[in-house]
């Protein structure tokens, strides 16, 4: 199962400048297996509301396809507790640090972004690609 960050989702969403970067991103939401964390969908909302514009109802309509392609797991006690061992652990940041704790609770081999240290391994479980270089 692979992780897929809020970037690419963007990426995949909006039309922008590098059409190369919207085709991987376009990709890789093609691929079995995707989960999210609902911090994801709420991100990608976020920013389609504040730099794009989108209205209540497109945005209704990505939660719905998000929810559709993808499993989304909830922020809980165990992800909260595990994202403190690993900002500690690879000094990631609060919000990072937060998506890779869902990412290894859920299982996940891989985990998908633009923001962090492509090839590194955490927890001996957890691979992270930058498929947009």
């Amino acid at each position: 199962m692979r992780f897929i960050d809020s970037n690419i989702w963007l990426y995949a969403i909006v039309k922008g400048p590098d059409a190369g970067k919207r085709q991987r991103a376009l990709s890789a939401l093609q691929a079995p297996g995707i989960v999210v964390s609902t911090q994801v969908v709420n991100e990608v909302c976020f920013n389609l509301i504040r730099k794009w514009g989108f209205d209540s109802k497109q945005i209704l309509r990505v939660i719905e396809a998000m929810y559709r392609r993808a499993l989304v797991l909830p922020l809980d006690d165990a992800s909260m507790r595990k994202a403190c061992v690993l900002r500690d652990s690879y000094s990631f940041g609060f919000w990072d640090s937060q998506l890779v704790a869902c990412a290894i609770l859920g299982g996940c081999e891989v985990l998908e972004s633009e923001d962090m240290q492509d090839g590194l391994i955490v927890d001996g479980s957890l691979v992270i690609r930058n498929i947009l270089k």
